[in-house]
């Protein structure tokens, strides 16, 4: 069991180091593959070798990088496998970014190495939303559509019928009165559970603009997927922007939320908002329980004494308290901003949220919360 597993192991590296190289293999070609390989038999280089070109390569012109893919994974070409050899041509895969330059250019590697470094997507997916172009930027909207984002869960009041848990006494004893007394199974209970609610409070200051669009579209990943989630965002003031984003269509709900926030790119009173959405709604129940999520770089124009307060009320009163700082994962980052300083002493989970990398993430975290 232990060398089928290796054989797997291999031959899966093998697909998706093909897949990087830039052929579109997809996991039903994979298991196909595998199924193949196993008919074949492993040891058999030449059967290997063509059960791969059968069913991983989907047209003439993946063919030629197969041949070198192979070479390179499994150490040269089988006896009778290979088409004939071609001209010397180094395939590189590379970072496909724009500006990005591909690796080995100088041609002094050997001709037969494939470098597959990433796809697109993946790359994409580690990018600084910052430092994207408005082409990059148009292709991370349509990541935000994979989004799943999940509600943490919490103990409801009342109990529900379970395999196991406790005995239901009640209900146990109204089957036996409907059987005239006659024992039966024993019927169980568990305390039932509930989404839990989600705030997010997100910062629309001038130092948060380059991420303001990536947010409002994280933010409106959550508002569409059905969860008990309410969205604010911070400025000067101070705006409630769920109605807004409830809408599907991602760019009719960004123009929405934008025509309601008056404070784009302005200063920051993190403090302010924050003591004006406790006073107004999180009081009343909107933060008790909750999981608050707060997207700020921490610059904040009054005092940071006053920011402090603030966050302690709000972890008094939430269940969970989560920080996303676009600059927590940054190579040299150290949270020595006053209002960041102020706040974290409040604050659950310190998480980074600069990529979509970092937002797939922060949706674990509030879902483990």
């Amino acid at each position: 069991m232990a060398g089928a597993h290796a054989a797997d192991e291999l031959l899966l590296g093998f697909a998706r180091a093909l897949r990087a190289a830039g052929v579109p293999v997809t996991a039903d070609r994979e298991r196909t593959l595998l199924e193949a390989v196993a008919e074949v038999g492993m040891d058999d280089r030449a059967a290997t070798y063509w059960a791969g070109r059968a069913t991983l390569c989907g047209s003439p012109a993946d063919l030629e990088r197969y041949d070198q893919v192979y070479a390179a994974w499994f150490g040269g070409r089988p006896a009778d496998g290979a088409s004939p050899p071609r001209a010397h041509r180094t395939v590189t895969v590379a970072d496909l970014s724009e500006g990005a330059q591909p690796a080995g250019a100088g041609g002094d590697e050997d001709d037969d190495v494939v470098r597959a470094v990433a796809s697109a997507t993946e790359v994409l997916r580690h990018r600084d939303v910052a430092d994207m172009s408005p082409r990059e930027r148009a292709e991370l909207a349509a990541l935000f559509g994979r989004l799943r984002p999940r509600a943490p869960r919490r103990r409801a009041h009342r109990h529900e019928p379970w395999r196991r848990g406790t005995v239901d006494a009640r209900r146990t004893l109204r089957a036996e009165l409907r059987r005239m007394g006659e024992p039966g199974t024993v019927q169980w209970r568990r305390r039932g559970q509930r989404p839990r609610r989600v705030v997010l409070l997100i910062d629309v200051s001038g130092s948060m603009s380059p991420y303001a669009d990536a947010l409002l579209r994280l933010a409106h990943a959550y508002a569409c997927a059905g969860l008990p989630v309410e969205v604010f965002t911070i400025g000067t003031r101070l705006t409630h922007v769920t109605r807004s984003l409830t809408q599907r269509d991602a760019e009719r709900a960004l123009v929405a939320a934008g025509s309601a926030v008056p404070d784009w790119s302005g200063g920051t009173r993190l403090a302010d908002g924050i003591r004006a959405f406790l006073d107004r709604w999180g009081r009343r129940g909107m933060a008790r329980g909750a999981v608050v999520v707060v997207f700020s770089d921490g610059w904040e124009r009054d005092q940071p004494e006053a920011l402090g307060e603030q966050m302690r009320r709000l972890h008094a009163l939430a269940h969970r308290v989560v920080w996303v700082n676009p600059h927590r994962g940054k190579a040299g980052y150290q949270p020595v901003q006053q209002g960041i300083v102020a706040a974290l002493p409040h604050i659950d989970d310190f998480v980074a949220g600069h990529s979509m990398a970092t937002f797939e993430h922060l949706v674990e975290v509030v879902a483990r919360a």
